[in-house]
Formats: structure tokens, sequence, C-alpha cells
């Protein structure tokens, strides 16, 4: 399920514009983001950004990738 989100811009006075996102609560609850963490955006293409974390929390479950789920779900049958 995606949040959608506005882009805004702010135009200043001095001629310097900025765009802000902002991060909707539930997604950064989520992440376990901390008050000024510093990510990093990354441009994959015109559609998609990629936003990285150079430093994680631990996860507290240990969560097996997908393809390796559906690989011990297709040997049992």
């Amino acid at each position: 399920m995606g949040h959608p989100t506005k882009v805004q811009l702010i135009q200043r006075k001095k001629g310097v514009s900025q765009y802000y996102i902002n991060f909707p609560t539930v997604l950064a609850e989520a992440m376990e983001f901390q008050k000024s963490e510093t990510v990093e955006w990354i441009v994959a293409d015109k559609a998609n950004l990629i936003l990285h974390r150079k430093h994680t929390p631990a996860s507290p479950v240990d969560v097996k990738k997908k393809t390796d789920r559906l690989c011990s779900m297709r040997s049992t049958d």
C-alpha cells in the first residue's frame, strides 16, 4: 500500500527555491527514524527515488527473504 504525499515548492524572495517532501508519520515510525537522522536520496530513474540509510537499527525479528519463504513453501507441498 502506498502513501500519497504532495511535493511542496517554497519560493523565497531572493530567488532561491526549495522543494519539500514530507515523510508520513506512519512510515517514519515503521522505519524507526530518529530526529535529525541523515539519509541519502538516490535517483533510480524519473519515476523512482531510493532513500538510503547508512546506519540502520537492528531488526527486532528475524525475517527471511521472500524467495526463501516461497522455496520452503513449495518443498512442503
